[in-house]
């Protein structure tokens, strides 16, 4: 069900040959791209129209609108089960209660006397945020994004979520619901690259969505496609690959946990990628034993989960201790890494590269999927050796204020000099010069 690789015995390779050495899912966004581009660039030039004709190509609906009228987030909230609105409130209220705390002040700092920086912290003025449909429904995405771009102080926010042919051309009522408890009624039944096309250029119209700044959130490979497109005109948060979860475990982690665990990603889509990596053979078979029970008793069996663990994305990656496997899961760089090790904290506490990590057997993905209060829409694909988490930082952007005085300015002048006509860039010195009445080389 789960392939094993076994690096035991020999020394690992460092960087990039270490990396080549673990499973990853194919996930070819360039190739994506050339699809992407007709269909982004057929949105520029007709805006709705296109939105409409390709909601009935890739949905199977055939839309006369695409913004979702208020009617239908009301109607969504008010006949949503409540034991889901009881879970959804509580997820929203832990999830403001951490994203709050990373709200940013502005600084100054006296660098010499009359001379200071500060820096201040502005929102992005609009976001287009994303929330997936096809497969499963994920009104857990919805809070991701909107919570963290509210607590930023965004000020105008749009969704987009695929029409579902099963609720009349809306997103899933579920999605209109979160929407309406978080107090976004700018919503539209706009699914893959055609709604990152959207927010990138805007449409007009009675249905008209203006251009956003910022389009975040998950999606497919041709929504990640779509983000590639239109990066340096829009800021995006990440291009999201396939959903991640590694585990490093010892002996003395809970086979039955480890298994759930694994399960629990797999369960997304047939590319999701489930890897342990442990230094005990004993778990690794006690793991592979216990799948197959999990398994047949889950649902999504033959065509997500059965895939997934046995897709070249997953493995049971056996090392000679526990530092070959911090070496591992580092070089892996895991959207979710679960810590299930005696004295996990401190394990956890050495790891690198991570989108988030879950210490400890009380403490599995699901448990940030919904209602820890982090973030879940993580780096995927190795990503998080260089990115992170949605959070309020993704949705600020830093802006120095410079502030001197003559006198500040006229103490660092000779500096700024030499430092222009090192770099051939006379006029930057001159700049300072012409301040304090000095002359100008070759006026």
């Amino acid at each position: 069900m789960i392939s094993r690789i076994d690096l035991r015995g020999d020394t690992l390779p460092e960087g990039g040959a270490l990396r080549d050495l673990l499973p990853r899912a194919e996930f070819d966004v360039e190739a994506a791209l050339e699809k992407v581009r007709p269909i982004c660039e057929d949105v520029h030039h007709r805006g709705t129209a296109a939105l409409i004709e390709y909601a009935e190509r890739f949905d199977g609906v055939r839309l006369e609108r695409v913004r979702v009228p208020a009617e239908a987030l009301k109607e969504a909230l008010e006949q949503l089960d409540p034991q889901v609105r009881a879970a959804l409130e509580e997820s929203i209220r832990r999830a403001r209660t951490v994203h709050r705390a990373q709200r940013r002040t502005a600084h100054t700092t006296q660098v010499v006397p009359g001379g200071s920086v500060t820096e201040k912290w502005v929102p992005v003025d609009r976001v287009g945020l994303y929330a997936p449909g096809g497969r499963s429904v994920y009104p857990s995405s919805v809070i991701m994004n909107v919570v963290p771009a509210q607590e930023a102080g965004v000020g105008s926010i749009a969704l987009a979520s695929p029409p579902q042919a099963d609720f009349g051309g809306l997103p899933h009522p579920t999605i209109l619901a979160a929407c309406a408890l978080l107090g976004v009624d700018e919503v539209y039944a706009v699914g893959g690259a055609q709604a990152v096309a959207m927010f990138a250029y805007g449409t007009t119209g009675p249905d008209g969505c203006a251009p956003a700044n910022m389009v975040t959130g998950p999606g497919n490979v041709w929504v990640a496609a779509a983000k590639r497109y239109f990066t340096g005109r829009i800021g995006i948060d990440t291009e999201a690959g396939p959903t991640e979860i590694a585990v490093l475990a010892d002996d003395t982690a809970d086979p039955v946990h480890v298994a759930a665990d694994l399960i629990s990603q797999a369960e997304h889509d047939p590319l999701a990628a489930a890897v342990l990596v442990t230094d005990s053979l004993a778990l690794a078979e006690a793991v592979e034993k216990e799948l197959e029970p999990q398994v047949a008793a889950t649902k999504h069996i033959e065509d997500r989960i059965k895939p997934a663990l046995a897709g070249r994305q997953s493995a049971i990656v056996l090392v000679g201790s526990l530092e070959d496997g911090l070496k591992v899961v580092d070089a892996y760089g895991a959207e979710h890494l679960e810590i299930q090790t005696a004295d996990a904290a401190a394990v956890a506490d050495r790891v690198r590269n991570a989108g988030a990590i879950f210490v400890g057997p009380w403490a599995p993905v699901s448990l940030g999927d919904y209602c820890a209060g982090s973030n879940h829409v993580l780096p995927t694909g190795g990503c998080a050796c260089h990115s992170s988490g949605l959070s309020v930082q993704s949705f600020l952007r830093g802006i120095h204020i410079v502030d001197y005085t003559r006198d500040a300015l006229a103490e660092v002048t000779h500096h700024v000099v030499t430092l222009a006509e090192a770099e051939d860039l006379p006029a930057h010195g001159a700049a300072l010069k012409a301040r304090f009445e000095w002359k100008v080389p070759n006026a």
